[in-house]
């Protein structure tokens, strides 16, 4: 059995060669080239093979320096500051889906290759660096037995977790280097089959309300739509009380959200579909607007058709918005991070660090890679910058960025490395 799925992959993996993109196409920003459908029964796949850093660091525009504030991490994949300046790092893995075609065994066995070979840690790791030096002088398990933890926000002397079956919520004392006291449920959050197991979290302008990403539960909706209820959707919660409310729908995976300062809009970055070619559908930063539709399953790209659902749905499609900006195909966006109090000034004072873990469904890699889009007025309002890059080298990976987190006090950005388990520091030169 094992030989013959050996073959079936290398027969696979032969065909998708022949699938490359065309490097003309302009996938980025408000208006992105969008080519015609391609569908296949497997998507090109190529992951890029682990070699880690071996000393080196990420590249970063001139006038910055990076660093590893931390090390030998259980695969780390959001990152939170408190008000104190104390550092908090989710980190953890989740997912219980069952393989349902011979494609979700082979796309396994190739994503496992770009994985990390340690276990998630399935709690909290806190950092304090109270010199601002980049040298922690304190590393403690701040919170344990958690269950994949991802998602975090700190309001009004709480912290509220998402993991992947629960949002959850710890009282917190200022200092506080560990907590060991029981953690209270604000709200269970869909975890049935969990295709898309990953929880982002963020709370509103006002504190009132915690916004929960919560994904779908297959590609295209091949495990049928009943299990798609409540799924790839953004949920609205009452911090006080735990009730929700779905605020957006159709939005595929939105795998991270976040508030922007200047209008306190929602924005998230979100994952799109597969097995349309390796320039469709691009990945996207998008303002979340209640009561909108996204398209996820029937359309992509606003009013796009996406001929593989069944039964079609014309009259929602009609409704679906499209998103804002293209970020590019396949990059995989999992981080979000607006610049508050001026950025780093310049031409990284006003808009968003993106995280883009990269893709492993088409030939030619894309992400890996921290990406800056600039914004005016809050919008987006100009194309994406390489932000931090040096992720990829002769085609093996160094590392995979996941959560970023621009930290105004410290005027630093950290960046979640889930391949190499590693937290970096991105900070000006002095």
């Amino acid at each position: 059995m094992i030989n013959k799925l050996l073959c079936t992959t290398a027969v696979v993996l032969a065909l998708a060669g022949c699938s490359r993109s065309d490097p003309n196409l302009n996938q980025t920003g408000a208006n992105p080239d969008l080519p015609g459908l391609n569908q296949t029964l497997v998507p090109p796949m190529k992951i890029a093979t682990p070699i880690g850093w071996d000393g080196e660091t990420p590249t970063v525009p001139d006038g910055f320096v990076v660093t590893p504030m931390a090390t030998d991490l259980q695969i780390p994949r959001q990152i939170l500051v408190l008000p104190n300046g104390d550092i908090l790092i989710a980190e953890g893995s989740g997912g219980h889906a069952s393989k349902l075609r011979p494609k979700d065994i082979i796309a396994g066995v190739i994503k496992a290759k770009g994985k990390t070979s340690v276990k998630g840690g399935n709690r909290i790791t806190l950092l304090r660096d109270a010199n601002g030096d980049g040298q922690p002088e304190v590393r403690t398990t701040f919170i344990d037995n958690l269950d994949a933890p991802y998602g975090m926000a700190f309001v009004d002397g709480a912290l509220y977790v998402a993991e992947q079956g629960a949002l959850v919520r710890f009282d917190y004392q200022p200092g506080q280097t560990r907590i060991t006291a029981s953690r209270q449920e604000v709200t269970k959050l869909p975890s049935a089959i969990n295709h898309h197991w990953t929880k982002s979290l963020t709370a509103s302008a006002d504190g009132q309300t915690l916004y929960v990403g919560i994904g779908s539960n297959s590609n295209i909706g091949e495990r049928g739509l009943a299990v798609e209820q409540d799924r790839a959707v953004v949920w609205a919660i009452d911090r006080q009380t735990g009730a929700h409310r779905t605020f957006a729908t159709g939005i595929r995976n939105p795998t991270a959200l976040a508030i922007e300062p200047t209008t306190s809009a929602l924005w998230a970055v979100v994952n799109e579909r597969d097995e349309l070619g390796p320039q469709l559908v691009p990945d996207y930063l998008t303002s979340v607007r209640e009561g909108a539709f996204y398209g996820w399953p029937y359309s992509y790209w606003g009013q796009n058709i996406d001929p593989r659902v069944r039964p079609q749905n014309p009259d929602l499609v009609q409704s679906a918005v499209a998103p804002d900006y293209a970020l590019g195909s396949h990059v995989a966006a999992l981080g979000l991070s607006f610049a508050t109090a001026g950025g780093f000034g310049g031409g990284f004072s006003q808009g968003a660090f993106i995280g883009e873990h990269g893709s492993w469904n088409r030939q030619d890699l894309s992400g890996y890679k921290v990406a800056w889009v600039p914004f005016s007025g809050g919008r987006p309002a100009g194309p994406p910058v390489d932000f931090v890059t040096g992720f990829i080298k002769d085609g093996e990976a160094r590392g995979r960025p996941v959560g970023v987190t621009f930290d105004a006090q410290r005027r630093i950005l950290l960046v979640a490395d889930d391949l190499s388990n590693t937290v970096w520091r991105i900070a000006p030169r002095r």
